[in-house]
C-alpha cells in the first residue's frame, strides 16, 4: 500500500529582490520595499511530502533519516543565511518563495521520493512545487467578515428550516470567513515570480474583500439575492470573480478554499473548470 508522509522543518533567512541589470528606480518600481538594501528576513516553514510503499515496519521511510537528509541538504545551508548568496541558483533566479521551493525540490529529489514541497514565507503566503519544470503554485490567505441566511427563496420557512436548520432563522448569522486563493503559473527565470504578488492582492481586495466584507450577503450582494450563500456557493462565486483578473496577471486561478468556521470548509478547483463550466455552474445556482 502506498502512503504519503510529511516532514516539517524550518529555517530563518533573509533575501532581497534586486536585478542588477535594472536601475534603482526600476527595481523599486518592480519590487517595492522588497528591493531595500540589505534585504529582509522570514521564518520559513517547510513541509516535505514523500510517497512510497509501506514496509514491514509500517513506514514509508525512517523519519529520522528523512530529517537528516533535509538538514544536510537544505536547512543547515539556508538557516541564518542571506539567500541571494547561499546557492548559485538564487543568483540566476531571485529567491522568491516559489523559487526557493523549486530549488529545495532539486536539492532533495535524488535523496527522497518527493511528491510536494510546500514552503511558508509567513502564515498568509506559501508556495507548492511538484517537480514540473518552472510550474508552481502560490497561495494567498486572507479573511472577511459577513452575515448570511441559508434559505431558498422558493421554499417556505418550515421547508427551509427542515433543510438548513438554525441557519434558516430570519435574521441570519455571521462568520469570520478565512479565504485561501491559490494560483498556478510559470516561475519567471529572472524574477522568480509566477505572478506579481502586489497585483494579485489588489485583485483579491477589489473583487472580493471590499464588496464582501462586513455585509449581509443575501441583501448586499445582488448575486446572493437568489443564490443561497452557502460556503460552497460563496466559493464558486469568488472563483468566478477572480478567474479572469488572475488570467490578466499571467497566472491561472487554481483553487479557492473557504473556511466558514473551524468545523466547516470547502474547496473549489477552478483550474479543472473552463470558463464555460464556471458560467454554467453560476447560472445553475441562480436558477435552482
Amino acid at each position: 500500500m502506498q502512503c504519503i508522509i510529511n516532514r516539517r522543518a524550518q529555517f530563518s533567512a533573509s533575501h532581497r529582490y534586486w536585478l542588477p541589470e535594472l536601475s534603482e528606480a526600476e527595481n523599486y518600481q518592480r519590487f517595492d520595499l522588497c528591493a531595500r538594501h540589505p534585504g529582509h528576513g522570514h521564518n520559513y516553514v517547510l513541509y516535505v511530502s514523500i510517497l512510497g510503499e509501506l514496509d514491514r515496519y509500517g513506514m514509508v521511510m525512517n523519519l529520522s533519516e528523512v530529517k537528516q537528509v533535509i538538514k544536510q541538504e537544505v536547512t543547515s545551508q539556508l538557516d541564518f543565511s542571506y539567500l541571494n548568496d547561499v546557492w548559485v541558483e538564487f543568483q540566476q533566479t531571485l529567491p522568491t518563495t516559489e523559487n526557493i521551493a523549486r530549488v529545495i525540490w532539486q536539492k532533495l529529489e535524488s535523496h527522497l521520493p518527493l511528491v510536494n514541497i510546500q514552503l511558508f514565507e509567513h502564515p498568509q503566503l506559501w508556495a507548492d512545487y511538484q517537480g514540473n519544470g518552472m510550474e508552481a503554485f502560490l497561495t494567498v490567505s486572507t479573511h472577511f467578515s459577513a452575515a448570511h441566511r441559508l434559505a431558498h427563496p422558493d421554499l417556505s420557512y418550515e421547508e427551509n428550516v427542515e433543510i438548513y436548520g438554525k441557519c434558516a432563522r430570519p435574521n441570519g448569522h455571521g462568520h469570520n470567513y478565512h479565504l485561501e486563493v491559490t494560483v498556478k503559473g510559470e516561475i519567471d527565470a529572472k524574477t522568480g515570480m509566477l505572478v506579481d504578488l502586489g497585483a494579485l492582492q489588489q485583485v483579491i481586495d477589489e473583487q472580493v474583500l471590499e464588496p464582501f466584507d462586513h455585509t449581509f450577503l443575501n441583501k448586499d450582494i445582488a448575486y446572493f439575492a437568489e443564490v443561497v450563500p452557502t460556503a460552497e456557493n460563496i466559493a464558486v462565486r469568488i472563483g468566478e470573480l477572480l478567474r479572469s483578473p488572475v488570467q490578466q496577471l499571467g497566472a491561472e486561478l487554481h483553487k479557492i478554499k473557504l473556511i466558514e468556521s473551524p468545523n466547516n470548509s470547502c474547496e473549489v478547483y477552478c483550474s479543472q473548470l473552463d470558463a464555460n463550466q464556471l458560467s454554467t455552474i453560476s447560472q445553475h445556482l441562480t436558477s435552482v
